[in-house]
């Protein structure tokens, strides 16, 4: 059963945006961990009690301190900055919580014609609003570190459904531009990466765990002695950015040789490369600068993006490979993808 070009079009461009969305959310968690200011609002769903958070300290009881601290949260002071920088976090996830509601209804004509996108989306739905528990066990917890880590594979786990529902509902497309020409083992090498860089991603979370008991131990402050107190997996986590840097670049070179340069998957490649070298670039940064709040952000959401990319090329590789090729009738769906056919 067709799916009309239009619906289809309307959900590749309301599932972008939602993946958007949760790379910005990834981001603005990240800057809440580095700003310390994860317990700016020490209750949920309110904040200090309010469904929009003060902005003064006046504003609050004469006995907040007691009152926070019989909840189980000793020494907890208003600070606007970090108040609202948790507000926003707080807000981009229900904004996403939307977005996600809207795809998911945008995903229900594909239920006849590919019923897999639909799943995929509503599997999304599910895990946001798990996320949203856990973001509560989270602040109850106290910013237990393991529980931020899961808090963050599982936004990884979002990202890779919403991914493969748009990259599915435009595989029509992708199929067009017959990549013939490249040999199954880069679709092994591709899995090989991408389960590289979750290993990555997972050591830099036990990096960002031991960072944070660093910081608590000295006060926040003296930053520039922070790397040397840093355990091995540190040092783990540094040797594997270097193996992992090389082996995209040989993926990358692998892929690029056999391409046109306005093809699609050529693009994707070189923003891989771009996103991998900039990953270690920070990532040297950080350690050479004492690990600034302002690096850890920005180091954090392009390891997110690099496993997006990893996915996208894969999935992407998949369907233009001609597997799992839809039918006649759904490849006249699809909206056209604007890249060069590369047998021309």
């Amino acid at each position: 059963m067709a799916i009309d070009e239009t619906a289809v079009r309307r959900f590749r461009r309301i599932g972008t945006i939602t993946i958007a969305a949760v790379y910005f959310l990834i981001l603005v968690g990240a800057v809440v961990r580095a700003s310390g200011a994860g317990m700016g609002c020490p209750d949920w769903p309110t904040c200090f009690g309010r469904w929009i958070p003060p902005t003064a300290e006046s504003q609050l009881p004469p006995d907040y301190h007691r009152i926070y601290a019989d909840l189980g949260y000793a020494d907890t002071d208003f600070n606007p900055v970090k108040t609202w920088t948790e507000y926003l976090n707080r807000l981009t996830g229900v904004t996403i919580g939307i977005l996600i509601i809207v795809t998911v209804w945008q995903a229900r004509g594909f239920l006849k014609r590919d019923p897999p996108v639909f799943h995929a989306a509503l599997a999304a739905l599910v895990l946001v609003m798990f996320q949203g528990w856990l973001g509560a066990v989270v602040v109850s917890s106290n910013l237990h570190p393991l529980l931020i880590t899961a808090h963050m594979l599982l936004a990884l786990a979002i990202v890779a459904l919403l991914i493969y529902a748009v990259a599915r509902s435009q595989r029509a497309s992708f199929a067009r531009l017959h990549l013939h020409a490249i040999s199954p083992g880069h679709t092994i090498l591709l899995v090989l990466i991408l389960a590289m860089t979750l290993i990555q991603i997972v050591l830099g979370a036990q990096v960002r765990e031991a960072v944070d008991t660093i910081a608590k131990a000295m006060d926040y402050g003296h930053r520039e002695l922070w790397p040397a107190r840093l355990p091995w997996v540190f040092y783990l986590h540094r040797a594997f950015a270097l193996l992992l840097l090389c082996a995209n670049l040989v993926v990358i070179w692998r892929f690029i040789r056999f391409l046109p340069q306005d093809h699609l998957l050529f693009k994707l490649n070189l923003i891989l490369g771009l996103l991998v070298v900039t990953a270690v670039a920070t990532g040297i940064g950080m350690e050479r600068l004492g690990i600034p709040p302002v690096i850890q952000p920005v180091h954090l959401l392009l390891a997110n993006l690099i496993f997006g990319i990893q996915f996208l090329l894969l999935v992407s590789l998949r369907y233009s490979r001609g597997e799992e090729l839809p039918s006649e009738t759904d490849s006249t769906a699809s909206g056209r993808i604007g890249a060069t056919d590369s047998s021309k």
